[in-house]
């Protein structure tokens, strides 16, 4: 695929439109868990999805990343049976009080969404010595991490669903997956259409837990032991300063 724009991009040519979609796709992004529609994603799609995942930020440009699509029913199967395995000790981890609401919550689609896509970073990429990342090994993780939020983003968009699955032992995706040891799992993602999304992130909507307030999540300058913009400067309205995003259905 090819960008859509050729020579210099100009930094301020977004309409208003197109930003208060940008803001959109972010503010109404939901982790999809179980439920997804039996619709097949055409390769089309899929390919647009995995090239806004290739248009990702990378140290070096060393695009350390590589996509591994998961539709057969069988190994999707194996890779059930180990978050299956994996879940019971999690669940086994929390307090009494939480375990009931931990069972009730589906954690994963992924026997019933369509598609499952592995992302993982090769951390050979680009040779030992990778501009940007001489100091800091693990920028090559991070940059894969960018790919997964461009990918969520633009499935989005598409009215397409995504659910990362994060709980399973790394050497049963490796086995079921073939991933050799020199390369990391980053992501294992769900992918399909859905009807509907929650109107706000499930675990909030369900009770696990609420989202922070910004203003507390912020320092100025330094490490602060209170968080909060400093009470000299006038503090933002976040509602004034977003674009009016549209509600979602949930």
């Amino acid at each position: 695929m090819h960008d859509s724009v050729c020579g210099p991009v100009a930094a301020a040519d977004f309409s208003a439109d197109e930003r208060a979609a940008v803001y959109k796709a972010i503010h109404t992004r939901r982790d999809v868990r179980d439920q997804f529609l039996p619709r097949p994603v055409d390769d089309d799609v899929l390919l647009r999805l995995l090239d806004a995942a290739h248009h990702a930020p990378s140290v070096g440009f060393m695009q350390p990343w590589n996509f591994i699509l998961i539709r057969d029913a069988a190994r999707k199967a194996e890779v059930h049976q180990a978050f299956t395995r994996a879940n019971a000790e999690a669940k086994a981890m929390f307090t009494d009080e939480r375990q009931a609401l931990y069972a009730s919550l589906k954690l994963e689609g992924i026997v019933k969404a369509p598609v499952n896509l592995c992302i993982t970073c090769d951390r050979t990429r680009g040779g030992d010595v990778v501009l940007g990342r001489t100091h800091n090994r693990q920028m090559d993780v991070y940059s894969t991490v960018c790919a997964v939020q461009n990918l969520w983003l633009a499935a989005r968009a598409e009215g397409i669903g995504v659910g990362w699955v994060s709980i399973y032992h790394d050497q049963d995706m490796r086995r079921i997956l073939a991933i050799p040891d020199h390369v990391e799992i980053i992501a294992y993602l769900c992918i399909g259409y859905v009807d509907q999304l929650y109107d706000q992130p499930e675990l909030q909507k369900r009770g696990w837990r609420e989202r922070l307030p910004l203003d507390q999540l912020i320092y100025e300058d330094q490490w602060a032991e209170h968080a909060g913009i400093s009470s000299d400067r006038p503090r933002p309205d976040r509602a004034a300063a977003l674009p009016a995003i549209p509600s979602v259905s949930g």
